[in-house]
């Protein structure tokens, strides 16, 4: 199974986040989305689940969770803009991975038997910092993450 990730867009869904997203079995998007329209967008590719950013405001923004917990062939996700605002164990909660944004920057690191996916930011560059997204592969038990430059810093 293959789930696509991507966070910060902040309103702006670029043509290289849609090519890479193409072909996944769903999509992720850890929050600032910033307009509705991003969400409508990615459901056109797969089934997308999205939590609410610090930049996501206005009543569509309310209907939107701060936080997931997704389970995709037994893996379980918990899934938050900010990762400073984790208020998990979650290894001791049964989470095997936990997917963020907020930072911008890309992140795959694993620790205490968790995988930590930050597929940084896809919408308007920040900074010198790389428009990104990511992914996630799961096969039976095992899942591997990877993030991807779309567009060079």
């Amino acid at each position: 199974m293959r789930i696509g990730l991507i966070s910060d867009t902040h309103g702006l869904l670029r043509p290289e986040a849609v090519a890479f997203l193409r072909g996944a079995d769903r999509i992720v998007h850890a929050g600032d989305i910033c307009d509705p329209s991003i969400v409508e967008a990615l459901e056109r590719i797969a089934p997308t689940a999205a939590v609410r950013g610090n930049n996501d405001h206005g009543p569509w923004a309310r209907a939107v969770p701060e936080t997931l917990r997704l389970v995709f062939e037994g893996i379980a996700l918990h899934v938050l803009h900010d990762l400073a605002r984790l208020d998990i164990e979650p290894a001791s909660a049964g989470v095997r991975v936990v997917v963020s944004g907020h930072s911008h920057q890309p992140l795959v690191r694993e620790q205490g038997g968790v995988l930590y996916v930050n597929p940084g930011s896809a919408g308007p560059r920040r900074f010198r910092l790389p428009i990104t997204a990511g992914e996630l592969q799961i096969e039976g038990a095992r899942v591997a993450a990877r993030t991807v430059v779309l567009v060079p810093g």
